[in-house]
């Protein structure tokens, strides 16, 4: 993620707090019967017992997931995704590319998109992408956005779980912060020349978030028909930085930040047997890390299986036709 001009400042205190005064408390708050562990002092969820919601059902059908990738890594990181756990959301799953891939296109048809976006990993090409990602899934009529990235393994279990303990018309803003702290950008210009600034979590782009559809909808003056484009430009903030902003900045609704979505920045190796089967999202390290990956065993070999998808995926869903018959040891 490239940080453009954003000053990081840390927030002093435990708790987030705010330039503009929070809103009432709704009617319906979001309370659902989770914990977490392991992400910053602020409102946090993880897995309850499943079926224990009483709300309307939710289905994998009503989830939009958002794959971002690029040219080059279609033949490496899609291949590797199709192959794991793309077969199981295929429907469910929107690949949001800056290439038109005969190949590609042949094999996921029109949930292939070419955003025609900047191949350029910069803030510009990233919040391109982005804001084609947003209006389709307004288009798409369905009740929940999830954007992940290419290095990225979606458990479609566990995220519907997760899911599931909301309804997509609330608030909802769920993810992982890649940082410890709230960022604060300025936001406007006053007549004297002077800023004013605000502050907010974001949840980092790179383990995944996802947003209800009421949420969604409250963003599209700020994020609609290019205007993601122009509010990301304005205060010089990355994609995923971008929508803390829009959510947290503007509209007040805070993030529910959540232990189970995961991206490269973290030691993965912390994550070991069958807890790695109960996350939402899992990633591995770049190419210089290539060794921080989540511990599994009993299924490949790390030459087999350097990113360790193949194997959580063979755990997840032994029936899968290339999968050894093997278990956990």
């Amino acid at each position: 993620m490239e940080a453009g001009r954003l000053a990081v400042r840390p927030q002093k205190g435990a708790e987030s707090r705010r330039v503009h005064p929070r809103p009432a408390a709704p009617s319906a708050p979001l309370r659902p019967p989770f914990y977490g562990t392991s992400c910053p002092p602020a409102r946090r969820v993880r897995l309850g017992p499943p079926g224990g919601s009483g709300r309307e059902s939710l289905e994998l059908k009503d989830i939009f997931i958002a794959v971002k990738t690029t040219r080059k890594y279609h033949k490496t990181r899609l291949e590797l995704l199709f192959q794991t756990w793309i077969s199981r959301a295929r429907g469910q799953t929107f690949i949001f590319t800056d290439w038109e891939d005969r190949e590609l296109r042949l094999k996921a048809g029109d949930h292939m998109i070419n955003t025609n976006c900047s191949a350029v990993h910069t803030r510009q090409a990233l919040c391109c992408k982005m804001s084609v990602e947003y209006d389709k899934f307004l288009e798409s009529g369905q009740k929940w956005f999830c954007h992940v990235d290419d290095d990225n393994y979606v458990n479609p279990r566990t995220l519907l779980r997760l899911l599931s303990a909301f309804s997509p018309s609330q608030d909802v803003y769920v993810g992982r912060p890649s940082l410890d702290h709230p960022i604060e950008a300025a936001d406007h210009v006053q007549s004297d020349g002077s800023k004013t600034s605000v502050k907010f979590w974001f949840a980092t782009g790179g383990a995944g978030f996802c947003i209800s559809r009421g949420l969604a909808l409250k963003m599209s003056p700020w994020a609609s028909l290019g205007n993601f484009i122009s509010t990301a430009e304005r205060v010089r903030l990355p994609d995923d930085c971008t929508i803390g902003y829009i959510i947290e900045g503007l509209l007040e609704v805070k993030l529910l930040h959540s232990p189970l979505f995961h991206s490269h920045l973290e030691n993965l190796q912390r994550l070991q047997g069958e807890s790695v089967l109960q996350q939402v999202t899992l990633s591995y390290g770049d190419p210089e890390n290539k060794h921080n990956v989540v511990s599994v065993g009993g299924v490949f070999g790390l030459q087999q299986d350097p990113t360790r998808f193949k194997s959580v995926h063979c755990l997840l869903y032994p029936d899968t036709i290339w999968c050894p018959n093997k278990k956990m040891s």
